[in-house]
């Protein structure tokens, strides 16, 4: 396992929330995070209103694509965060798990998708503070 803490954002589909979770997290920690995302059952594609909402913040997520949850990307992960997935992700001794409520941008437009993406923005600025702040020199 690396030296920098390792996230995990986990919902269904991996077509919305989690991949909107993991480009925050990339997008405002930068190299001081491991990032990874995945669904339970992933969807075939992004959700284009989760693309439309994200490009709208200068984040482009429209290259991703949905990736099955496994237990070594569990194993691999310092901090498991579940949207809506509920018991479908593993759970292995000394991981912190945390399960964050949104709403499902699943079948919604871009103007019902901006709260949530706000909303993820707001968790994974606090997360960071937790596990990954700033050195200040």
């Amino acid at each position: 396992m690396s030296d920098k803490p390792s996230v995990l954002f986990v919902c269904v589909h991996n077509a919305g929330r989690s991949q909107m979770a993991a480009a925050w997290l990339t997008h405002l920690a930068g190299d001081r995070v491991e990032v990874r995302s995945a669904g339970s059952n992933p969807g075939t594609a992004v959700n284009p209103a989760a693309v439309e909402a994200m490009a709208e913040v200068g984040i482009d997520i429209s290259a991703e694509t949905p990736k099955i949850l496994t237990v070594d990307a569990v194993k691999e992960s310092d901090v498991c965060i579940t949207m809506g997935c509920g018991d479908t992700c593993p759970v292995f001794p000394g991981k912190r798990y945390l399960d964050w409520k949104l709403e499902d941008p699943a079948g919604q437009g871009v103007e019902a998708v901006r709260p949530i993406r706000d909303e993820i923005k707001t968790l994974v600025e606090g997360l960071i503070a937790e596990i990954a702040p700033e050195k200040k020199p």
